[in-house]
């Protein structure tokens, strides 16, 4: 696999597992968004004002939750260069243990009541630290790609260059941008349309997509010029 295709199946993947995770987490969790912190802040001030509407207690800690997954991905690729180490693995490693505990604790809180339980509770933090973990090596370790779990910017940047093109102002790198832009957006709307059916058939076992998406990454091997 040359290294463009390679990164085009990295924007790509991540892009369907940030829309597919916030999704679900979304669905599962009355409302919780596990990649999306400006919601969270939208989410934590409805819920301060008007604490019967939500479960606050879970919207409260998604937002540290996150952190702290970004600040654990921040340490393993900081670990990873003080010993001379590529660090794209382990961080797909860590997002993988954390996903895993997101579903595991979201099964066995199943059915979730409005009164969200302490296995539900767990889940949404498992949820939120993961994902704080995959805007971490996005940011950290992706930089070649298009964010992968913040679609505002994205979105933005893509209609830009798109009138630029349309009006006949594109260059080569604008071309080329638009396509770094495109399928990362594309690749979100789909992780997003497909884990609100997948939840719906089958629960929290649906994260078993985004567990074999890094499962899969994990596995194929890097190209050299990466």
């Amino acid at each position: 696999m040359t290294a463009p295709d390679f990164a085009r199946l990295q924007g790509v993947g991540m892009g369907f597992l940030a829309g597919y995770v916030d999704t679900l987490g979304f669905a599962a969790l009355f409302g919780l968004f596990t990649a999306h912190v400006t919601g969270n802040f939208v989410l934590i001030a409805v819920a301060l004002a008007d604490p019967g509407q939500t479960p606050t207690l879970l919207k409260l800690l998604a937002f540290p939750a996150f952190i702290l997954g970004v600040a654990a991905a921040r340490l393993l690729v900081a670990s990873c260069e003080r010993r001379g180490r590529p660090a794209v693995k382990p961080s797909y490693l860590l997002q993988l243990v954390l996903l895993i505990g997101f579903m595991v604790c979201g099964m066995l809180a199943e059915p979730v009541s409005r009164q969200v339980g302490a296995l539900a509770m767990a889940a949404g933090l498992f949820g939120a630290a993961a994902m704080g973990a995959h805007s971490a090596a996005s940011k950290l370790l992706l930089t070649h790609l298009a964010p992968t779990s913040m679609m505002t910017g994205n979105v933005t940047q893509l209609v830009i260059d798109t009138v630029d093109r349309l009006r006949g102002a594109a260059d080569a790198a604008t071309r080329a941008r638009c396509a770094k832009f495109f399928w990362p957006v594309l690749a979100f709307a789909l992780g997003c349309g497909a884990a609100a059916f997948a939840y719906l058939a089958v629960g929290f076992v649906a994260l078993i997509v985004p567990v074999a998406i890094l499962a899969l990454h994990l596995w194929l091997p890097e190209p050299a010029a990466q």
